[in-house]
This record gives structure tokens, C-alpha cells and sequence, in this order.
């Protein structure tokens, strides 16, 4: 099968290389694409533009920043594809259907775990109808792809819980660090967890490290993790205060390895 990926980032190339390795022929578009995406997809077949990328693939993924999800969706059916095409993307359930009302054959997608380089620590579910035969023919990678039997937003649906405490507690660690350091009880609270909770202080810096340069894609997420919460009656400003902390975080964009806890709490209280 001619996959083509859009766009592969550090995690969208991850899944396209697991593709491949699972026997297909994996394309992407550079037309207008950074150096940085240029590096990470070597190896991959160049189709130029999205066009010719549409025209040539059977199945379109999409792994990008969540805010852009409908956005990416309206330019694939633009091209006129008329393949499946599969949204991936870390948003509300709400959202990918929205993606369905400007797409045909819909596959509902979303990752779980980092960018999938070693068997074992990634997974991509799939819901919606053909999910359990698209799972088996793009398994044999690295990326462990499993079918929901359950419709479209299911898979979405999974990722929104996950990742709104995953993420969201992050957040909230984060913000109760930066308090503590305006209070000046940082010390002391440093010295109470590691009576009554060990490790946390330890979790704290490897948070600040961990999310820094991914806080400004996590801002859009948390926003869909709030709309998809408001949906079923839950209260949503947990998670729309965590995509205002992460988007005071989003100048550590792409700065590895990640900033200390220092230089955090400092964007933070600045």
C-alpha cells in the first residue's frame, strides 16, 4: 500500500518509518516544508506536493499539531483524494468530526507513547469502520496499532483521557512548583515530599525537562481535552488553565535537551 504522511515531524516520522518497515511504500510532500522536516524524512519517497501525494496514496495519515487538524483535513480534500484517510492527531472526538464532514473514508487515529522508535512503547488506536483491517496491514513496525471496536471518536476519546492526566497533572505539578517559588516555600516543600511523597521532587525536574519543548503543541491539546470534557457536562478549566501554562512555556519550543526547573519557574513568574 502507497502510504503518504503529513507531516512528518518528530513523531509523524517515527510512524512513517514504522510503516515502511511494515512493508509499504511511505510518501510525504517537502513543497514548503522546513529543513528540519527535509532531515527527518530521509528515507522517505518525496511526492513534492500535497497533490501528487494525494493522487498517488491509497491511505493519507495525519500527524500534526492539533490546532491545525480540520485545516490539514480541508487541504487533503481539496486535492480531490478519495482514499481513506486517517487523522492521528491529539484531538477531541468533536473535532475529528469535523474532519469527517470534508473527508470521505475516515479512520479515527491517536498515539500513545513517545515518538515509536524501539517496539514497545508506542501504540496508535484506531476506531471507526475498516479500523480493525487497517490495524492489521500497518502492524510490523515499531508502532503497535490496534483496533477500538467502536466508531469514529472512540480512538480520539482515548487519547483525551489519557493524556488529560498525563498531561494536565503535569501541568498542575508544574503550576504548584512555580507557586511554591513565589511563596517562598520552595525549599520546604521540596523537603515535605520527600518525607510524605518520594520522588516527586524528582518528577517535578524531570516535568520541566519533559514538556519544555513540547509545551507549545500541548496548549491546543489541552484545549481540545477541555472541549471534549465541556461536551459531557465535566467541568473544563483544569485543562484550559493548563494550556495557559503551557503557553507560557511555548519559547522553550524544540530547546533540547529540555530547560531546568529553574528557567521554567522563571517563565512562568516573569
Amino acid at each position: 500500500m502507497r502510504i503518504g504522511v503529513l507531516h512528518p515531524g518528530k513523531m509523524g516520522s517515527t510512524v512513517a518509518a514504522s510503516f515502511a518497515a511494515a512493508g509499504h511504500e511511505v510518501a510525504w510532500a517537502s513543497e514548503d516544508r522546513s529543513d528540519a522536516t527535509v532531515a527527518r524524512a530521509a528515507g522517505l519517497i518525496d511526492s513534492g506536493s500535497l497533490s501528487a501525494l494525494c493522487d498517488s496514496s491509497r491511505l493519507v495519515v495525519s500527524v500534526c499539531p492539533p490546532h491545525a487538524a480540520v485545516a490539514v483535513a480541508r487541504a487533503v480534500a481539496a486535492t480531490g483524494f478519495d482514499g481513506t484517510y486517517l487523522d492521528a492527531n491529539a484531538v477531541a472526538p468533536a473535532t475529528v468530526a469535523a474532519v469527517g464532514t470534508v473527508v470521505g473514508d475516515l479512520v479515527d487515529g491517536s498515539i500513545i507513547g513517545p515518538p515509536a522508535r524501539e517496539p514497545g512503547t508506542t501504540r496508535m488506536y484506531l476506531s471507526g469502520e475498516g479500523a480493525p483491517d487497517l490495524a492489521e496491514a500497518l502492524n510490523g513496525g515499531p508502532l503497535e496499532v490496534r483496533a477500538i471496536e467502536a466508531p469514529v471518536g472512540a480512538a480520539s476519546a482515548l487519547k483525551m483521557a489519557y493524556a488529560g492526566w498525563t498531561k494536565g497533572s503535569a501541568a498542575l505539578l508544574l503550576a504548584i512548583a512555580g507557586y511554591a517559588e513565589a511563596a517562598g516555600v520552595r525549599d520546604a516543600l521540596a523537603a515535605e515530599w520527600h518525607e510524605s511523597i518520594p520522588g516527586l521532587t524528582d518528577r517535578v525536574e524531570r516535568t520541566s525537562r519533559g514538556v519544555g519543548p513540547k509545551a507549545w503543541r500541548f496548549a491546543g491539546e489541552m484545549r481540545e481535552i477541555a472541549a471534549s470534557l465541556a461536551s459531557e457536562g465535566l467541568p473544563d478549566g483544569f485543562h484550559l488553565a493548563a494550556a495557559d501554562l503551557y503557553e507560557h512555556l511555548s519559547g522553550f519550543k524544540d530547546a533540547y535537551p529540555g530547560p531546568e526547573l529553574d528557567d521554567v519557574l522563571r517563565e512562568l513568574l516573569d
